[in-house]
């Protein structure tokens, strides 16, 4: 399973202008190869396997405190808080898994949506539910929302520094490819033989 071909496009494209350092001109020697250095970030990696196992219980906790104190909620803060969980339950499942794709398998646009879905998505949610007074916080949801924020902050900022350096390293990559397929000769002719063609002719 992986992202449809447009979306990864768009993503790659995306990740290219956002990341990609301009003050990087390339290695300098053409025998520096990057092909072989690993970019995935262990600590990103960490964080991803924490939160599979916290996700779980951050969810029964949330719906356990859901169910206590629904009865006291407004219909507006009620219909609120459900669209929330399914929202939360819904993008968190595809944010691991992208995670997961991108930081192992270096898939740029992977990791991008990724970063994406939790700078935009994931933790603006969390925040409004640490911190919006009119959802009658327990203690219980508000130690959660604390470690679940601090996951996504932690997993954003690593998020960004591994995307940087994969978009660096295949900008290095392509620009040794094209150094190692240089113009041919065809295309290469002398000036002289470019000014006067002709005596080309002539000396054959």
């Amino acid at each position: 399973m992986s992202l449809p071909e447009p979306l990864r496009r768009r993503l790659g494209s995306f990740s290219r202008t956002v990341f990609t350092d301009s003050r990087r001109t390339g290695s300098q020697y053409p025998g520096d190869r990057p092909d072989n250095e690993i970019v995935s970030s262990l600590p990103l990696q960490m964080a991803l396997y924490f939160n599979v196992y916290f996700f779980p219980f951050w969810w029964l906790s949330t719906v356990v405190m859901l169910h206590l104190k629904y009865p006291v909620l407004s219909d507006y803060y009620k219909f609120i808080l459900v669209t929330i969980m399914i929202l939360v339950s819904v993008i968190e499942i595809i944010r691991l898994y992208l995670g997961y794709m991108g930081n192992l398998q270096e898939k740029v646009p992977e990791l991008a949506g990724f970063w994406l879905l939790s700078l935009l998505l994931q933790l603006p949610i969390i925040l409004f539910l640490l911190f919006n007074e009119g959802l009658k916080i327990q203690p219980l949801e508000r130690a959660v929302n604390i470690i679940f924020a601090l996951f996504l902050t932690f997993q954003v900022v690593a998020a960004f520094v591994t995307l940087k350096r994969m978009v660096n390293k295949l900008a290095t990559h392509f620009r040794l490819n094209e150094f190692d397929h240089p113009v041919p000769e065809f295309y290469s002719l002398g000036k002289e033989e470019r000014a006067v063609p002709w005596l080309v002719g002539a000396h054959a």
